[in-house]
């Protein structure tokens, strides 16, 4: 690595004044501002990583901010964006300003780790922050990050703020999964769907933020994201591209797998530390399926990200039936799941899982 080439973190998204490729919901944000009706609740949806958050910071903030000066005759502001030096930029991303409450994952001090859902005392906690006058005179606004994550107990309480909301204020959701949440949230709520990024964008913004990578690692991370930098970095991290092309190669051989090999990639994963490398082997793996699926329903493969497995697609979807190879999909789903829900053991789910392609490919 270069001297120069030094690893930078993005902000997170209460601290981020730059919001890229999401013009069109930051105008209908805008639009419905200036309108005067702005919905009381908003859920912004979409995949992962994609900017949600940070939209929803930056809108919160022009909120709180009075929506802009305007222009010089008092004309309707023509956009979100707010200085990072601005005071309301500064207290918004310090969790300092008054009129603005975020919920995401609490900490848990009997178990003395983050909480992995959002419970019913996050939400409880909304219920007198929204309730109250605005301490500056304007509105109060709530950020909840990422809906999705709330429990059954959680949405309920969520679901009864929705029923009467109060003048002047807003409540932004974002929410990866919308068809999670439950009907009634979504019915109260006005839905903004936010699109992945450009396979360019992502790329640009895997270049910037690490300058580390080899010539052609950033266009790849950025097709294995598709279209959600901050996958692209998750997966940079976790040596994601390692991984996919240690996959490829097994998937290559699967009719007659190195059962050493096999092995010792269940090994690693099964190490301490190794948890988010085996999520991001699940993941990448699940991706790989639902992408020959697709090829077999519409004939059409997308583009390569190792050199090689356009033909591995092509060869195991001669092996198999498109609803075999469906419902190895889903069983892969459900045992990545279960690792986490009843503890498996991570070795043997590589294995299982390995060894079901595998059962299937020699169908």
């Amino acid at each position: 690595m270069a001297d120069d080439d030094t690893v930078q973190i993005p902000p997170p998204p209460r601290e981020n004044p730059e919001l890229i490729g999401h013009g069109a919901a930051e105008g209908i944000l805008l639009d419905a501002w200036n309108s005067g009706r702005l919905a009381h609740a908003w859920m912004l949806c979409g995949p992962r990583g994609i900017g949600k958050a940070t939209l929803a910071y930056r809108f919160a903030r022009f909120v709180l901010a009075g929506g802009g000066s305007g222009g010089l005759f008092g004309d309707a502001p023509d956009g979100l964006a707010m200085a990072s030096d601005d005071p309301v930029f500064r207290r918004v991303a310090a969790g300092g300003h008054a009129d603005m409450m975020a919920v995401t994952f609490s900490y848990d001090d009997k178990r003395k780790r983050w909480r992995e859902e959002i419970v019913v005392d996050d939400i409880r906690a909304l219920g007198p922050f929204m309730r109250l006058t605005a301490s500056e005179g304007g509105w109060r606004v709530a950020v909840v990050d990422a809906a999705d994550d709330m429990n059954i107990n959680a949405a309920n309480a969520l679901l009864k703020m929705l029923e009467e909301p109060p003048n002047n204020t807003v409540l932004l959701l974002t929410s990866h999964s919308p068809e999670r949440l439950l009907p009634t949230i979504r019915s109260r709520c006005r839905r903004l769907n936010m699109q992945p990024l450009d396979e360019t964008q992502v790329t640009e913004f895997a270049e910037r933020y690490r300058p580390d990578l080899a010539t052609g690692e950033a266009a790849a991370l950025a097709r294995l994201a598709e279209g959600s930098p901050g996958r692209a970095l998750r997966l940079a991290d976790a040596g994601g591209l390692a991984l996919y092309g240690e996959m490829i190669e097994m998937l290559s051989a699967v009719d007659g797998l190195d059962v050493a090999a096999l092995h010792a990639l269940g090994d690693r994963m099964a190490r301490v530390n190794a948890r988010d490398a085996f999520t991001t082997l699940m993941e990448l793996l699940s991706q790989w399926l639902v992408r020959m699926v697709r090829t077999a329903a519409h004939g059409a493969a997308p583009e390569e990200v190792m050199a090689g497995e356009a033909a591995v697609v092509e060869r195991l979807l001669g092996r198999a039936s498109l609803e075999q190879w469906t419902e190895v999909w889903e069983k892969i789903g459900r045992l990545a799941a279960d690792v986490e829900r009843i503890n498996l053991d991570r070795k043997q789910v590589v294995i299982s899982v390995f060894n079901t392609l595998e059962a299937t490919a020699r169908n």
